[in-house]
């Protein structure tokens, strides 16, 4: 119930299918509280399942990524009774859907910066991979550039786990990849050769890229053949 009772004195900063984010303070710092709320439509015990499945797959994986040197918001505690997660808030950030955006409204042309961006996106998404974490939701949005004082360039910091799960498996990190394509260039009209460059950081820094792009282009493939039946 205490848990209840803090989330009535929260701000709320966002509903959507399958959770809340609330704006809080927690042991005196700014944190993100995700409730994974009750559905009326779903039965309890299929409720209760889902939910603590994919709370435990989330801190999971943040907690993983953390501890090779990837940055994802801190976990300050985790309540399993009521699904919540309080995390760091990554203040004085920015989405690199946002920063891209920014940039490609003052030049048309692909920055040399967002160059180096992509190819330093590829290498940490190598290292999550061969750390077996799959993101579930990578885009653009779901990736915060943090300015620290101590820090020279701009903090890539990942966020939003809550599809994410563990899987060794070629396929399930093709998957990852291809989601990200899909939303990348969906998102920023003509960065094909970013994301290039991305796929290409990508392949040079993981350990099992071979069999993952093969798989990608395998699913790159499929996504055809279902658009063009479509």
């Amino acid at each position: 119930m205490a848990v209840l009772q803090y989330l009535s004195t929260a701000e709320l900063m966002k509903q959507g299918a399958e959770a809340r984010l609330y704006r809080a303070k927690f042991l005196g710092k700014p944190t993100v509280i995700k409730e994974r709320f009750p559905k009326c439509y779903r039965h309890p015990e299929l409720h209760e399942k889902l939910n603590y499945r994919r709370t435990v797959h989330e801190v999971r994986s943040i907690l993983r990524c953390r501890k090779v040197g990837i940055s994802a918001p801190v976990v300050y505690f985790v309540d399993y009774k009521y699904y919540c997660i309080f995390l760091e808030e990554i203040v004085g950030s920015m989405t690199v859907r946002d920063h891209i955006n920014s940039i490609q409204h003052v030049n048309t042309s692909v920055d040399q910066g967002l160059h180096k961006l992509a190819e330093k996106i590829g290498q940490i998404l190598a290292k999550m991979h061969d750390e077996n974490v799959i993101h579930g939701d990578l885009t653009t949005s779901n990736i915060l550039l943090r300015n620290r004082p101590e820090d020279i360039e701009q903090e890539l910091v990942f966020i939003d786990f809550g599809l994410s799960y563990i899987s060794a498996l070629p396929e399930d990190k093709a998957v990852d990849l291809f989601v990200l394509e899909k939303a990348f260039l969906g998102t920023h009209p003509n960065t094909d050769v970013l994301f290039e460059k991305l796929l290409k950081s990508y392949t040079a820094t993981s350990k099992m890229s071979l069999a993952v792009i093969t798989k990608l282009d395998e699913v790159r493939l499929r996504g055809r053949k279902r658009s063009m039946m479509g």
